[in-house]
């Protein structure tokens, strides 16, 4: 009794330190992997954030550069030389006037003026306004001092009249060496805070001592990213430049630092206080751009990462489980298994017989398809071959008049020769043998199409050139066309279009449909056949179409069934159209009849174009 006692107290002891240690490693994994999806999380918002502020500053500095050239631009014009030497000059200073408000206009400036030596304002283009600036003193502005100084001048503040924000650009007009005042321009950045105001991310500009001056957050405005000493408050209001502006503080309380230009910092908010602060400097200006983005993205990131490393912890720990019950159980299956093998092989013994009998029958019948097939493929063949000796027998009067027309020439030209010879006139009876030989010549070419069209088929499914079929019929039924003065028209494209076929087969299949346009269009008053060739999806897509009455509609479901036809006995046994669709069958294409609106019939070969054959073919040998 205490030994099993004893026993238990270890398991139980056991199954506790187990435990402990996987919740403590539990707790590591968890530890770890929040601290790298955190890291990565601000890696990746850093990224996205940096491009947002890239983007802000660029827009940010090519607005103050382009206006950054007209004062100096405007110091030159020596109307504003000549006025500062005589200001008294009632005339020049209402031209004066006139074009400075008209500079105005034209570079979309919210002010432009004109100050002498002493700060004192004497142009303004707001001449004409309630509150203008001429009589007004800013020497206490340092873009005035900057300008004296012989200096551009560049200085962010409020106007002391406007009470505006804008942005100064300052540049003395000199008479050779000596100063004799500045011209001043103001231009205003509003547009900047409504166009990016959009954006989750809140943006904010500091001057030099950290001041927020322009900011898509309204309540930021004219708050110090950190506090101030009294010395920095008392100079920023000795220089007016926020006029009457209370200079609050925004209370950034630093966190943790990613790099120079980015860190997490704490912006008072308990709901979302954490945000990724990233700077870069505006150096000309003077400014730092800050962009901040809240971390909600970031935890929410690190809270899918626990949650998946919690279950895939849980799963392994599952798994271990199942693997300990798995183990217990081998020898159970091993067991069970050898009973289960010595059953199995007894009945497999008893199944062999079963199967090699079944497997004998099976070979019979394997052969017995395949003579019959070899048997079947032999007749189409024959048929096919056949097919082509009927078409040839329909088409010898046409052949036999296009032969009997040189053959006559012939004998004309060999009695003009004979004759000529027995006259001694060797050059013309010359020129009749050439037409002869040219003759001859021509009987050839059309002895030899009727000996290509008349070949067997090599039976191979190989690349060729759709136009070159289709000439190649075009030569075999060509007297047929001329005889029956059967106009045919081709709608082919520029470029060379390939097919995967037999080139003599397709021959046979576009002789066979045109010579039944020709059939079909021979009692209209005007004959006409077209073939027109396009490619979609993959395909080639040849068209015969006719204007001759059409198919009936009973008649479309039977068109390619065997010895169906409705011509007369001598045109054919009705075998061609259902030769040519076992023949376009086995090219892997398709060979549809239809009714065309505009009367007549239209037959619709479809052919798989070599390049997309040759690809399926590809990916079929890879697998």
């Amino acid at each position: 009794m205490d030994i099993k006692f004893a026993h238990f107290s270890l398991k139980k002891s056991h199954r506790q330190w187990l435990l402990a240690a996987v919740v403590a490693l539990l707790g590591v994994i968890l530890w770890q992997t929040a601290h790298w999806s955190r890291q990565i999380a601000l890696e990746n918002l850093q990224q996205q954030n940096q491009h947002q502020l890239r983007l802000f500053v660029a827009n940010l500095q090519g607005q103050l550069e382009k206006y950054e050239f007209l004062p100096e631009l405007l110091s030159t014009n020596s109307l504003l030389l000549n006025f500062l030497q005589y200001p008294n000059d009632v005339n020049s200073i209402n031209a004066l006037n006139r074009y400075l408000e008209t500079i105005n206009k034209v570079a979309n400036a919210s002010d432009t003026y004109l100050m002498n030596a002493e700060g004192w304002t004497i142009a303004a283009s707001n001449w004409l306004s309630e509150r203008p600036f001429i009589g007004r003193n800013f020497s206490y502005r340092p873009y005035f001092q900057q300008a004296m100084e012989g200096k551009l001048g560049r200085y962010f503040a409020l106007g002391s009249t406007s009470n505006r924000r804008g942005y100064y650009f300052a540049y003395p007009v000199r008479d050779k060496e000596k100063i004799q005042g500045a011209v001043v321009m103001k231009i205003e950045l509003l547009g900047f805070e409504e166009s990016w105001r959009s954006l989750k991310e809140e943006f904010a500009v500091t001057d030099p001592d950290g001041v927020i001056f322009i900011s898509t957050n309204d309540t930021w405005r004219y708050k110090s990213l950190y506090p101030l000493d009294d010395t920095v408050i008392a100079r920023i209001h000795d220089s007016q430049r926020y006029w009457k502006a209370e200079i609050g503080t925004l209370a950034i309380t630093p966190k943790d630092r990613i790099s120079e230009q980015a860190q997490v910092v704490n912006l008072g908010d308990p709901r979302h206080s954490d945000h990724l602060m990233l700077v870069q400097e505006m150096p000309e200006a003077g400014w730092r751009v800050h962009t901040f983005a809240s971390l909600d993205a970031v935890n929410s990131q690190v809270l899918k990462s626990l949650l998946f490393a919690t279950i895939l912890y849980i799963a392994v720990v599952l798994l271990v489980l199942y693997l300990y019950q798995r183990i217990r159980r081998i020898k159970e299956r091993e067991r069970f298994e050898l009973r289960a093998k010595r059953v199995l092989e007894r009945r497999v013994g008893e199944r062999t017989a079963d199967l090699t009998a079944a497997n004998t029958r099976l070979l019979q019948e394997i052969e017995e398809h395949r003579r019959t097939d070899e048997t079947l493929r032999q007749t189409q063949d024959e048929l096919i071959q056949a097919a082509k000796m009927a078409a040839l027998g329909q088409m010898s009067s046409g052949i036999n008049h296009e032969l009997n027309q040189p053959l006559a020439a012939i004998r004309s030209y060999a009695d003009n020769a004979r004759a000529l010879l027995t006259r001694d006139r060797q050059e013309e009876a010359s020129w009749n043998l050439q037409q002869i030989a040219e003759l001859t010549e021509r009987m050839a070419k059309i002895s030899s199409q009727l000996k290509v069209f008349s070949r067997k088929t090599s039976g191979q499914i190989v690349s060729v050139s759709l136009q070159a079929v289709i000439d190649n019929a075009l030569k075999i039924v060509g007297p047929q066309l001329k005889e029956t003065e059967t106009v045919l028209r081709r709608v082919l494209p520029e470029e060379e279009i390939y097919v995967m076929s037999d080139m003599v087969q397709l021959e046979q299949v576009l002789v066979n449909l045109i010579t039944n346009a020709v059939h079909a269009v021979e009692q209209q008053a005007e004959r006409c056949i077209q073939i027109a060739v396009s490619t979609r999806q993959g395909k080639a897509i040849i068209e015969i179409l006719d204007n001759g009455p059409g198919i009936a509609k009973v008649n479309l479901g039977r068109i390619f069934d065997p010895f169906f036809t409705t011509k007369s006995e001598d045109r054919g046994l009705g075998l061609g159209l259902s030769i040519s669709y076992r023949i376009v069958e086995m090219m892997h294409g398709s060979l549809t009849a239809a009714n065309r609106e505009q009367g007549g019939a239209v037959f619709t070969l479809q052919l798989d174009l070599a390049s997309v054959a040759q690809l399926r073919s590809g990916q079929e040998l890879a697998k």
